[in-house]
């Protein structure tokens, strides 16, 4: 036999089979050559498939080599009858020498398998649940080898993932006999900009693209150069009217998200590369294409989710360009249609441009194949109020478009063509969030106390996106945590001392009467600096965070100077020390952070300026400080918890990994423990502590955090008002009540079923999506 041959013959046979399905575009027609090449290669007599179908709770034949033809789609096993069944139900191999012999064995006359004797089924499964099952079957009355077994497990594994796929992408059909209307399908990504949104899938036309264009000779250099300079010039007037489209309460460092662009359509960037080509002997269309590609490339095979958003960025603006190109050589006619209805904007990669010109009437959400929360869309959308969904593979905007989509921007999930009582479902949570946002907003300007006297400080989480409340005045009791690494990423350089000093002097005057915690330079794991590549096989455990700015003091010099610059005059600057591990780290910070203050003190000396000590703290994100919170209280003036960072590495999940996001969740019973375990060191350290991660802006969050003894969260700015109404409408004592169950949980859904059902009680289920 040939899988007697070897291992590395297996292997390479067993990638042969796997690459050769993925190629067939219609996964009924790929298991059917699948069933083939498997009886061919492990010479059996018979090779057959079998597909899950939920709604009726049977395995229905969905491809054979060896059984009777007609059986396929035709024969239907139940999940607990038969060989096939036992299989499902066992979710491991089963190899039997004498099938008819076996207790559970059916016999199903139309499949013609009376002279088959040796069977090997094995599950199909992804991610615990179980698609169907393959099996393999002999005349001879023989059990299966050790070999043959381990192949076919090793096939189904990565039969699994293409089933997946193809559910989700719609190019299975649907199982059930019946099927008039459009099946409903669960899709999952990530939570990109919260809210909750209804509306029809639309998918913006894109006729031109600069990865589908032939490259072309010319001889007429001179009046390429001319067009693509036009085309330039044209795209550059578009870009700012599409900037100026922008709401007026959006503010200018989320619209310096369109700097980038202008960036590129500076000469002495993309310009001068692309009429070096055209000097070459190339038209303007193909001198762009060939060097945005190289540029696309590099930014696509960065491991950085961040990094690779800017290929988005830099291939939509080349569409743009390539359009006015062929308008202005060819004169080409675009004419785009528009919605007409209340829309969810679909799109492979959906582009700050392309949100910018939608219309704002229309927009209801944003569904974004490609795509993490950091990019220019997320950002955009996160200030603009609209709900979006990143990320979500395996969806083709064909999919989806002209179909009704319920998306839920608070956990990533998106259900296409809905039932009718998911549907309603929907609309009534979208109804309880908009009757609570009115009442949310009729007492905003209250003061955030519990119904039994607590008094807790809500704080604000800034960076690009939060400037919007910061501007209006909107700012709670502070900022809780000002990300000082967003203007260090929107350069082509490091900035400069001056450039950080009117940053960070715009910040500290918007609010001079209320604290503001800048933390220091975060880059490195999801974070990089395009100017200063880290180039690691885990980022996340790498060099980041404290770890680089202190291997790099004159970097870290330049900032803190720029700070206490800033603070000149001022007695609101708090500083913030990232991705602390060890109690040394905090002692050289605190040597370069004093040697910096002398040094401006002695600038400032003999002049009516005055310079106040900043209070210095310390994120609490990384799960070795927890066992060294009293010798670290000696050095610092604040604890702040980094519950996004702290949940990540306590449960060994990277969020932004979609095979493993589902078990990121910062109401895992450990979570819960060392959060609460902090607070009482903290307490007994007499240190405050502040929590500043995600978990702070939910309501079953915040009220679980004010049960451990937090009295100072900080938040997105969004949740300010909605947890500050929360707060006032439970007591202390209920919160305590509610901690003590959730501490004793087994599970993340223990816990959520006792926020909801505690919010319920309260009369506050609306605020439930938003929580959990």
């Amino acid at each position: 036999m040939e899988q007697q041959a070897g291992k590395g013959s297996i292997l390479t046979t067993l990638k042969s089979i796997v690459q050769e399905i993925t190629q067939i575009p219609q996964l009924d027609k790929a298991l059917f050559r699948l069933a083939t090449r498997v009886k061919q290669t492990m010479q059996v007599n018979s090779c057959s498939i079998y597909l899950a179908d939920y709604d009726t709770q049977e395995f229905v034949l969905k491809a054979t080599d060896g059984l009777h033809p007609d059986a396929v789609e035709q024969v239907r096993i139940g999940f607990s009858e038969g060989l096939i069944g036992l299989v499902g139900q066992r979710e491991e191999p089963l190899n039997i020498e004498n099938a008819h012999e076996h207790p559970r064995f059916k016999h199903y006359p139309e499949v013609h398998e009376d002279n088959y004797n040796a069977f090997l089924g094995t599950p199909i499964i992804n991610q615990r649940k179980v698609l169907g099952v393959i099996t393999m079957q002999q005349q001879d009355m023989r059990r299966f080898s050790e070999d043959e077994e381990a192949f076919l497990v090793t096939l189904a594994a990565q039969l699994a993932l293409e089933i997946t796929n193809a559910e989700i992408r719609g190019a299975l059909s649907n199982l059930s006999a019946v099927n008039t209307v459009p099946a409903q399908k669960n899709v999952r990504g990530v939570a990109g900009s919260p809210g909750l949104a209804i509306g029809i899938g639309y998918a913006p036309d894109r006729k031109i693209d600069l990865r589908d264009w032939m490259v072309r000779h010319t001889d007429d250099i001179d009046t390429e150069i001319h067009h693509y300079r036009k085309a330039v010039e044209v795209t550059r007037s578009h870009v700012d009217e599409l900037s100026g489209r922008l709401d007026e309460n959006i503010p200018d460092d989320v619209k310096s998200i369109f700097q980038l662009y202008h960036h590129l359509l500076d000469a002495n960037s993309l310009g001068r590369e692309v009429e070096a080509k055209i000097r070459e002997g190339w038209d303007a269309a193909s001198s762009l294409k060939m060097v945005v590609e190289v540029y696309a490339s590099r930014f696509e095979a960065m491991d950085d989710s961040y990094m690779r958003e800017r290929a988005i960025d830099i291939i939509d603006l080349s569409n743009r360009i390539l359009t006015n190109i062929l308008i202005e050589s060819r004169g080409h006619t675009i004419v785009e249609r528009q919605p007409t209805a209340d829309s969810i904007l679909v799109a492979q990669e959906v582009s700050a441009t392309m949100l910018a010109e939608f219309p704002r009437d229309k927009l209801k959400g944003i569904l974004s194949i490609r795509g993490s929360n950091n990019s220019h869309a997320a950002i955009l959308a996160r200030a603009m109020g609209v709900p979006a969904v990143m990320g979500c593979q395996n969806v083709s905007p064909g999919l989806v478009e002209d179909k009704e989509i319920l998306l839920d921007g608070y956990s990533g999930e998106v259900v296409v063509s809905p039932e009718r009582n998911i549907r309603n479902e929907f609309i009534h949570l979208i109804e309880e969030e908009e009757a609570i946002s009115e009442r949310i907003n009729a007492d905003s300007d209250k003061p955030c106390e519990t119904s039994d006297g607590c008094r807790i400080a809500l704080y604000m989480n800034a960076g690009l996106s939060a400037e919007i409340e910061l501007h209006a005045g909107a700012c709670g009791d502070g900022i809780g945590l000002y990300r000082t690494e967003i203007p260090f990423m929107l350069r082509e350089r490091f900035p400069s001392e001056q450039e950080q000093v009117q940053i960070y002097r715009q910040v500290l005057e918007s609010a001079p009467t209320l604290p503001i915690t800048m933390r220091t330079l975060d880059v490195g794991g999801d974070k990089p600096l395009p100017y200063f590549p880290i180039n690691e096989e885990n980022p996340f455990l790498g060099w980041r965070g404290i770890r680089l700015t202190l291997d790099h003091p004159e970097i870290f010099l330049v900032q803190i100077r720029a700070m206490l610059r800033a603070s000149i005059g001022l007695g609101n600057l708090q500083m913030m020390l990232p991705m602390i591990s060890s109690v040394g780290e905090v002692q050289e910070a605190r040597r370069l952070i004093e040697q910096a203050f002398y040094e401006i003190s002695d600038e400032i000396r003999g002049t009516d300026q005055t310079l106040i000590r900043p209070k210095l703290g310390i994120m609490l994100e990384v799960p070795s400080v927890l066992y060294l919170l009293p010798q670290l209280a000696r050095y610092v003036d604040f604890f702040s918890v980094g519950s996004n960072d702290l949940t990540q590495y306590l449960l060994a999940v990277d969020r932004n990994n979609t095979r493993v996001a589902s078990l990121y969740n910062a109401y895992h019973p450990a979570v819960l423990s060392a959060l609460y375990d902090i607070v009482q060191q903290a307490n007994k350290a007499e240190v405050p502590v502040t929590v500043c991660g995600e978990i702070a802006g939910e309501p079953g969050g915040a009220i679980l955090l004010m049960g451990m003894g937090y009295r100072k969260l900080s938040m997105n700015a969004f949740n300010i008002r909605k947890i500050n109404w929360l707060i006032r409408n439970v007591s202390l004592e209920e919160s305590k009540g509610l901690l003590a169950c959730a501490l004793t949980a087994h599970s993340q859904d223990d816990v959520f079923r006792h926020i909801n059902q505690y919010l319920e009680r309260k009369g506050l289920g609306g605020l439930i999506r938003a929580g959990a």
